[in-house]
């Protein structure tokens, strides 16, 4: 069969490139071995929000006392929280498979194999195999779990986060090794609903990425709800004896060693892409390292083969890979399509309280050598805050002293995934911290925090 466009892989990058090649006049098909939505939609972003969701209703209702009621006998049914996530996940399943259908975009369920001359073989879970032919074939196969050879995952002791997901049996033990979002995300959750967590992160603060002020800030937040949080040390082993765990973890700084016993470690020390029997050395595309090649409308170095999402180089987030899937199919349709803006991406931890941000924090801005102007402003002044009983966190504005420019923006409080949207824009039309902070925002909310935050910046914060 022949289309115009092939797209292997239907995550948040894969059936975002076939809708829009489809919006665009291209006959499309889109190729899935698992389910529709990948990762992100079954078994990342969405279900663990929903997880998070039933721990964060959890956590009101322990607290009701505080809110002017009383819930007595709440207890933790781990099971139905799983359901529900499932039941979320199944939902927005069907929600890209109509996004598929009411475009036009035909799916073939198998194992995609990449061939030469614009080829995809696709192998179904009977074993057929059948041959397409595309004018573009797209690649957006993701990733998976990477595997320590110091936690060898057993799917029962020594889990990912697929299982961290699916755990029928609340563990009253767990280490969680990594605190990225996913290892941060889980360590709240099985916290909150009961479950004492130790928290191992190899480099010297918890959310690596994040600014260090955001990073202390969770620390004690991780703390305060009882988290063993650990930074500066390694897993060095694990020894299985019957159903409890042993882990030596390392200590970097001190150079000790000690064991900490618990009934299920989850590693959560990043991600490995899907790119084996792939077919890329039998068509000659390039890779290193896991990721392919790829110029900045993520065209191969093999005319007529792209790829996007977690295979190339770049940030491993679902809205990156959406971005680069439109980015993409526009230039192979022949549109003027917009680059990929890298220095402006958002990042989001759906803990509690959440961490969102965006641009350069404070300390490599002044290492790429900018004089910059920093602004502050904490939520125990909001009263949108104070009301909601969530004022742990402050929003940090980080602008250069010269233009005034943001040059980036770090929050952590009570729904500031939501609202770091507004930085994202400000940077990307390049207004300056006073034309937004002269923008009204509407009381009471948190999002006046980022106005405080911007007019701290010059030291005229009202409430700040």
């Amino acid at each position: 069969m022949k289309y115009d466009l092939i797209v292997v892989g239907s995550g948040p990058g894969g059936y975002v490139a076939a809708v829009k090649g489809a919006q665009l006049g291209l006959k499309t098909a889109v190729v899935e071995r698992e389910s529709l939505g990948g990762i992100c939609l079954n078994w990342g972003c969405i279900p663990t929000k929903a997880l998070l969701k039933s721990a964060q209703a959890y956590s009101y209702a322990l607290h009701s006392a505080a809110y002017g009621f009383k819930a007595e006998g709440v207890t933790v049914d781990l099971n139905a929280m799983v359901d529900r996530s499932r039941g979320v996940s199944a939902t927005m399943n069907k929600g890209v498979e109509f996004l598929l259908k009411k475009n036009g975009v035909d799916v073939i369920m198998g194992t995609a194999r990449l061939l030469p001359d614009r080829k995809v073989m696709v192998r179904t879970a009977e074993g057929d195999a059948v041959e397409y032919e595309a004018d573009h074939i797209v690649v957006a196969t993701g990733a998976r779990s990477r595997v320590m050879p110091s936690m060898p995952q057993d799917g029962k002791h020594i889990i990912g986060y697929r299982e961290a997901m699916t755990l029928r049996e609340q563990p009253q033990r767990m280490l969680v090794c990594g605190s990225g979002a996913i290892g941060s995300e889980f360590a709240y959750f099985y916290q909150s609903i009961g479950t004492q967590v130790t928290l191992v992160e190899f480099m010297p603060q918890i959310l690596p990425n994040e600014d260090e002020e955001v990073a202390a800030q969770m620390s004690r937040s991780f703390r305060k709800l009882g988290m063993k949080v650990m930074p500066s040390c390694s897993v060095e082993k694990v020894d299985i004896d019957g159903d409890v765990c042993h882990v030596t973890v390392k200590d970097l700084k001190k150079n000790t060693e000690s064991v900490v016993d618990v009934d299920v470690v989850l590693s959560a020390v990043g991600v490995v892409t899907n790119l084996e029997d792939l077919g890329l050395e039998e068509v000659g595309i390039k890779y290193e390292r896991g990721k392919i090649e790829v110029d900045d409308y993520y065209c191969t170095n093999v005319p007529g083969y792209y790829a996007i999402g977690d295979v190339v180089h770049g940030p491993a987030l679902a809205h990156v890979a959406s971005k680069e899937a439109i980015c993409c199919v526009e230039h192979l349709a022949g549109r003027d399509a917009a680059k990929v803006n890298y220095s402006n991406i958002p990042g989001c931890t759906y803990t509690s309280p959440e961490v969102a941000s965006v641009g350069l924090s404070e300390k490599k801005a002044v290492e790429a050598g900018y004089e910059v102007k920093v602004g502050k402003f904490f939520f125990k002044a909001s009263g949108k805050a104070t009301a909601a009983g969530h004022t742990d966190g402050f929003i940090k504005i980080v602008a250069d002293a010269k233009t005034d420019l943001i040059l980036g923006c770090h929050m952590c409080g009570e729904g500031v995934t939501d609202m770091i949207a507004e930085v994202v824009v400000a940077r990307e039309q390049g207004l300056t911290a006073r034309q937004v902070a002269a923008a009204i925002h509407p009381h009471p909310t948190m999002s006046e925090g980022v106005m405080e935050a911007l007019e701290a910046v010059h030291g005229e914060a009202i409430h700040g």
